[in-house]
């Protein structure tokens, strides 16, 4: 039994793998990773391929980083953690001051957690405890996108409930007020994107003015719902959204931990619809992928209401062990240095450049449905007669064999590069994902 095999039947004796079906998965040669460098990954057999979906969406700078290893092994050595509720530390000062400058202007206060869920979670709370605090108590649900996903804990599975992730759970959700999603790939009003004029926002328009009332928040991911199959949709959607709420009285809070730090060319999403949210939930991204860390920047004017009068006790009583963690905190410093200096949403207008037409070509091969692009997001689906999702998983594989790590979700395939990925090695990457599809198409 060689290296991998044995690491193989370990594995399968004591890992659980998340968003992995048990019975096939026993079954198969699953890749064990063993080093990863740049947009590469390397496995125990020797094989390297080019991480095509950047590792779950996050290494948007690519792996093994030289100033986020760096700036992990400086403070490992100093503070590992810190306490952050009624103290400080001096890496979560740092960080904090950073994210405030680069974020949307007026979001100036950040709360931090540990993943996206918990980030999502945070940001419901405070918006319920924001009009509690305003003597609004009856506004406390949430509206959300049909297929909406925001993380996997009861809270925010009740934010985008997917019967096939949630059905077991189901009985036990507090499901959000859902609008039509803008599903570009499917859409009901059988339109073009050329010929759009948004007729599913109606959807979400009456969703929020019958619900306004009893609403704290509408929690959407801008431009792309990740997890629903890579469903991109135009910034306009979230433009309207923003004046919609502030019509009324409703808070808008924006999940951008998949598309945040350049994944859609800009910094954040929310500078394509050209709107500042209530709150926004970032997240993988933050540390560059390295270590798990995520937070809600939130505006001031919320942030004032939870100051204590004589009436209350506003304060926020939520927090995780590691809120704030000083390695992670000096992992994200380093990161964000890094999207700033080496002007990381420049190279990644280069790659859409190279992403955006080859996807358009991609139409005209027989066996797929729709393709679409927006910055370093693609997405493609696999049509119902040509096997969907059946097929697109024998492109993956096809893909794998030939150098190139990508996941399909359901029908749909994609590809999100590492921001830093370099010209030729774009070109690698679509070359074979290309032939993936054609081979098995």
């Amino acid at each position: 039994m060689n290296t991998t095999e044995m690491l193989r039947k370990k594995d399968l004796s004591h890992f659980w793998h998340p968003y992995t079906d048990i019975s096939s998965f026993e079954r198969s040669k699953f890749s064990v990773i063993e080093k990863a460098e740049g947009i590469f990954l390397y496995d125990t057999d020797g094989n390297r391929m080019l991480d095509g979906i950047s590792s779950w969406w996050c290494m948007n700078l690519g792996h093994s980083q030289a100033d986020i290893v760096r700036a992990i092994g400086k403070q490992s050595a100093i503070l590992q953690n810190s306490i952050t509720g009624g103290m400080s530390h001096t890496q979560v000062i740092r960080l904090s001051e950073k994210i405030a400058r680069i974020s949307p202007e007026g979001l100036s206060r950040v709360y931090y957690a540990s993943d996206g869920a918990c980030s999502v979670e945070a940001a419901m709370r405070i918006s319920i405890q924001y009009w509690w605090n305003k003597g609004k108590p009856e506004k406390k649900g949430m509206i959300s996108l049909a297929g909406g996903y925001h993380g996997d804990t009861l809270g925010c599975a009740g934010l985008g409930y997917t019967s096939r992730f949630h059905k077991p759970v189901e009985h036990v959700l507090n499901k959000s007020v859902t609008a039509e999603s803008p599903h570009c790939f499917h859409c009901r009003y059988g339109l073009k994107p050329e010929d759009c004029d948004l007729e599913c926002f109606s959807s979400m328009e009456r969703a929020v003015i019958e619900n306004s009332g009893s609403t704290a928040a509408v929690i959407v991911e801008p431009v792309c719902q990740g997890a629903a199959g890579m469903r991109i949709y135009p910034p306009e959607h979230t433009a309207r959204l923003r004046k919609l709420c502030d019509e009324n009285e409703v808070l808008l809070i924006l999940d951008e931990i998949a598309v945040g730090f350049g994944r859609t060319g800009k910094m954040f999403a929310s500078e394509l619809a050209g709107i500042v949210p209530d709150m926004m939930c970032i997240g993988k991204g933050l540390t560059g992928g390295t270590l798990p860390m995520s937070a809600v920047a939130v505006k001031e004017e919320i942030y004032d209401s939870f100051r204590s009068d004589s009436r209350a006790d506003r304060t926020f009583y939520h927090g995780h062990t590691y809120c704030g963690n000083p390695i992670a905190a000096a992992a994200a410093c380093a990161a964000i240095d890094v999207y700033q200096r080496d002007n990381v949403t420049g190279n990644a207008d280069m790659l859409a450049e190279m992403i955006s037409p080859a996807f358009r070509k991609y139409r005209n091969i027989p066996g797929v449905h729709d393709s679409t692009s927006l910055g370093c997001m693609s997405a493609l689906e696999i049509s119902v007669s040509n096997g969907g999702a059946t097929t697109a998983l024998k492109i993956a594989e096809t893909s794998r064999r030939k150098g190139l790590f990508i996941r399909p979700l359901g029908p749909v395939l994609y590809v999100w590069p590492p921001l830093v990925t370099r010209k030729e090695d774009m070109e690698t990457m679509l070359r074979i994902f290309e032939e993936s599809i054609v081979e098995n198409l």
